[in-house]
């Protein structure tokens, strides 16, 4: 996939809390971008199934999900002494720390490395304080404080920057994507007038997704047309509750639930799908969105985070203007609907090819570590 060689820049660790089975590639794809700009990696996180990375020296532990407020608190204050200790031995290894995937919470191994006076640098990847639980606003609170303290923060999009209320830090601010795809990978394997009428989410299966509304607009859609079908795939706390819901409502021959899919896999489940639907309350920027584009899938998403810089409206994909069931039915009526559905996807797997290749990703984190310098 590399085509140029880049100038080898600094020592840098990357710290994530805990990864998800679903965001394993995430990280990985991470490794792989700062790999070519970077003379060494060094990763401290835990349940990553690919520890053996060749690209990088990586600490990831086993950890337990805990189930009460008390364990949970206990946890978090655990791992943040150890990445704090490991923090502390890689002193003399590493310039300069990444916090990913929700690491810009952890505010115990950022204080550490500031300590050390090594760069921080907290790369945004999704809003913190969506969900109501006291630990959850721990961690908000915790953001808030390293966002003081860090000397550079990623977001994918100047809208973020006042959607995640960080004026206040612009001094410090990079916009930059870590996304990239093989494109070669992601494709068009079924054109879309063979695939059935199939809408599908793709995600994590929390209240922030809007999944649940996701299912009872799927009773709407079907008032008008029965022959649409409707799938789920992925994992999370609401998960059970889906299952449940889709039982009471009676839509077991109308939803079809697969729980979490292989990253391998998304292709092929990509591209038996007439619509994916992400109706989300907040977000950065999916990868699931731009695979979408890239397999030929029309995406109708909210339009939060850094969405409507790829998804323009029936020039890309479609947006709605909410996700309320009744929003989410209407237009997901009207992008089945739409006559103009090949050209949208030619133009959405143009805007992939063109915008999300590794080197562009490269060079926008290039950028960044030479502020740095």
């Amino acid at each position: 996939m590399v085509t140029k060689k880049y100038r080898k820049y600094k020592n840098v660790g990357i710290i994530t809390p805990p990864v998800l089975k679903a965001t394993n590639h995430v990280l990985m794809s991470f490794v792989d971008l700062l790999s070519s700009i970077s003379k060494n990696i060094y990763v401290i996180t835990w349940n990553f199934t690919q520890a053996n990375c060749s690209k990088a020296h990586v600490y990831s532990p086993k950890y337990k999900k805990k189930t009460n407020i008390f364990a949970k608190v206990i946890g978090q204050i655990y791992l943040q002494l150890i990445a704090s200790f490991r923090v502390i031995e890689l002193r003399g290894k590493v310039d300069c720390w990444f916090f990913f995937l929700g690491g810009s919470a952890l505010l115990l191994p950022i204080l550490t490395a500031k300590l050390l006076r090594r760069k921080v640098i907290l790369v945004l990847t999704g809003s913190i304080g969506v969900e109501s639980s006291k630990l959850d606003l721990i961690l908000a609170t915790s953001q808030h404080i390293n966002l003081y303290l860090s000397d550079r923060v990623i977001v994918y999009s100047e809208r973020l920057i006042k959607e995640w209320g960080l004026e206040k830090h612009l001094n410090k601010v990079s916009i930059a994507q870590e996304h990239f795809l093989d494109v070669d990978k992601f494709r068009i394997q079924k054109n879309l007038d063979k695939r059935d009428d199939l809408c599908g989410y793709i995600g994590a299966l929390e209240k922030w997704k809007g999944v649940l509304n996701f299912i009872e607009a799927s009773l709407k859609v079907l008032v008008r047309r029965e022959d649409v079908r409707f799938l789920i795939g992925g994992e999370g706390r609401l998960k059970s509750g889906i299952e449940e819901l889709v039982n009471i409502k009676g839509l077991n021959d109308k939803i079809r639930i697969v729980g979490l899919i292989p990253h391998d896999e998304v292709p092929k489940y990509l591209n038996e799908l007439k619509l994916l639907v992400l109706p989300s309350h907040t977000e950065g920027l999916p990868n699931i969105i731009l695979e979408a584009m890239a397999c030929g899938t029309p995406v109708l998403a909210t339009p939060v985070g850094a969405i409507p810089d790829v998804i323009k409206d029936e020039e890309t994909g479609f947006i709605m203007e909410d996700n309320t069931p009744d929003c989410i039915a209407k237009n997901i009526i009207r992008a089945l609907n739409h006559p103009n559905l090949d050209e949208i996807v030619k133009r959405a797997r143009n805007l992939i090819e063109e915008q999300f290749t590794y080197e562009a990703a490269v060079e926008r984190y290039k950028k960044i570590l030479e502020v740095l310098d």
